[in-house]
């Protein structure tokens, strides 16, 4: 089905359209005098039968929490380096917490549902190498400053 162009009478016959010389096809009244145009490739890609969307589609982002912090692990460490840098003052009370804290924050991070297995080990370790120290300068210092006062000076 033709349909007419504006101002053209279609109940009158219309006189050919002269085409141009050379390669072209002959040239349309609708189209006007213009070759067609095809892409450098050749021919246009196929035309897919669903229309793209105007906009990608929305992909929210999935937020994965790591597991939370062992507070009792924390503890431990916290307590191992008070005892490494002031355990000699407070009778080594910090190191044998930090022991105690490590193996209890080492049995709450064994299952995975916790993190801060490192800091408990670092905890347990900073507590054991200064324990025994601190216990020994403990026990010297009381039994020194006993035994300096049980001894009479002459």
């Amino acid at each position: 089905m033709t349909y007419p162009q504006p101002g053209v009478d279609p109940t009158r016959p219309q006189p050919p359209v002269p085409s141009l010389p050379g390669p072209y096809p002959p040239v349309s009244a609708v189209r006007g005098p213009y070759p067609p145009v095809s892409p450098p490739g050749g021919a246009y890609p196929p035309v897919s039968a669903v229309p793209y969307p105007a906009f990608p589609p929305v992909v929210r982002p999935v937020a994965v929490h790591p597991p939370l912090t062992s507070g009792i692990a924390t503890a431990s460490l916290v307590l191992g380096i008070l005892g490494v840098l002031g355990g000699w003052c407070l009778f080594g009370l910090p190191c044998i917490l930090a022991v105690i804290l490590g193996h209890v924050a080492m049995r709450d991070t064994r299952d995975g549902t916790r993190s801060g297995h490192g800091m408990a080990v670092a905890g347990l370790v900073l507590g054991y190498v200064f324990v025994g120290p601190m216990i020994i300068f403990t026990v010297m210092a009381f039994f020194g400053s006993v035994l300096g006062a049980a001894t009479p000076t002459p």
